[in-house]
């Protein structure tokens, strides 16, 4: 890992600890009536309009500015050297959360994305959504994709040795999903993430602490105006969302596992959620071909090749040629 990210996660680490420090004891419930607009530009944690928000800075000129229902906007420059701040649930879960807004990263490092924490054991961990100029996972292990909510994401392992955490100084665990595809609204299918860290090997806390749609900024500018709410945007109120693209269907999921690897060629073993009628697109990068394949229906051997069930479940494997090239095909799943 570089300077630079271990930097910028040590101050993010550092953040949530500081966050955490009102959390205990916080309940959510629906305001009796709507709270005007706040203005937050210290730090600062508690609930309006029937959501928990936080806010974090270490110096600097961010703010956050509180508004109706699950909606904040925020805004920071370039004195500011790191914030986080974003509203959610004092109490982290499988929910599905939708969002919707405007995200203004410019060529700067910032991200857009849920954040959430557990114990038990202690983990820290990240649906990106939108980022700048910096991948805030640089730096990380890469353990497989997931492929949920019109998208395709990068499952990644990263590790805090003895360093600020919501339980003080602690080597723990970060999870995170990297969106592929960047983009500023749509729906978080939660424990679609959370089972293909699991099938990773990457098993969250048995207590889940916070959970929040985060906009964060490390020696940036920026801005952001963004709804959250629990539920799918098909589910009503909240604003618009973001669809998913043609034919990929947001409740058919498939997740990339490393299998055997050779000194030319790599096994990777497909797991198929929520559907027993699929088709996997499976998009090989340049130079890669298509040796084998297992337990479905497969066609072509370049570009993208796909696959359906051919009765034996909805888990199969595939042997690419890397011809040099050892990275990962880009997977898609829809429903047939």
């Amino acid at each position: 890992m570089t300077a630079r990210p271990t930097r910028r996660l040590r101050v993010l680490a550092g953040a949530a600890c500081a966050l955490a420090l009102t959390i205990t004891g916080v309940m959510v419930a629906g305001p009796a009536h709507a709270e005007a607009d706040r203005t937050v530009s210290s730090n600062t944690t508690g609930t309006h309009n029937g959501y928990y928000f936080s806010f974090w800075k270490d110096s600097g000129n961010a703010s956050m500015t509180l508004r109706a229902d699950g909606r904040y906007s925020s805004s920071w420059d370039r004195s500011t050297n790191n914030w986080v701040g974003g509203k959610g649930w004092a109490t982290g879960t499988r929910r599905t959360v939708s969002y919707s807004g405007t995200y203004n990263p410019g060529n700067n490092n910032t991200y857009l994305a849920l954040y959430g924490w557990t114990r038990n054991p202690l983990i820290e961990y990240y649906v990106v959504e939108n980022f700048g100029s910096y991948n805030p996972s640089s730096g990380a292990t890469r353990l497989g994709t997931v492929t949920t909510d019109g998208g395709t994401y990068d499952i990644l392992r990263s590790q805090r040795v003895n360093q600020p955490s919501i339980d003080g100084i602690q080597t723990f665990y970060q999870y995170w999903s990297v969106r592929q595809q960047k983009r500023s609204a749509g729906t978080i299918t939660t424990a679609n993430h959370f089972d293909a860290w699991a099938r990773a090997g990457l098993n969250l806390g048995t207590n889940h602490s916070y959970q929040i749609m985060a906009t964060e900024g490390y020696q940036s500018q920026g801005s952001s105006d963004i709804t959250v709410r629990e539920g799918s945007s098909s589910g009503g109120g909240g604003g618009t969302t973001t669809p998913p693209p043609t034919g990929g269907g947001s409740n058919c999921t498939a997740t990339l596992s490393a299998g055997q690897q050779y000194g030319d060629r790599f096994n990777l073993n497909v797991a198929v959620q929520n559907t027993s009628n699929w088709t996997v697109g499976l998009t090989l990068n340049g130079g890669q071909s298509l040796q084998n394949s297992w337990n479905a229906a497969v066609t072509g051997t370049t570009g993208t090749v796909t696959a359906r069930p051919n009765g034996n479940g909805n888990t199969f494997g595939v042997t690419i040629m890397a011809n040099g090239n050892w990275t990962w095909p880009t997977v898609t799943c829809r429903t047939s």
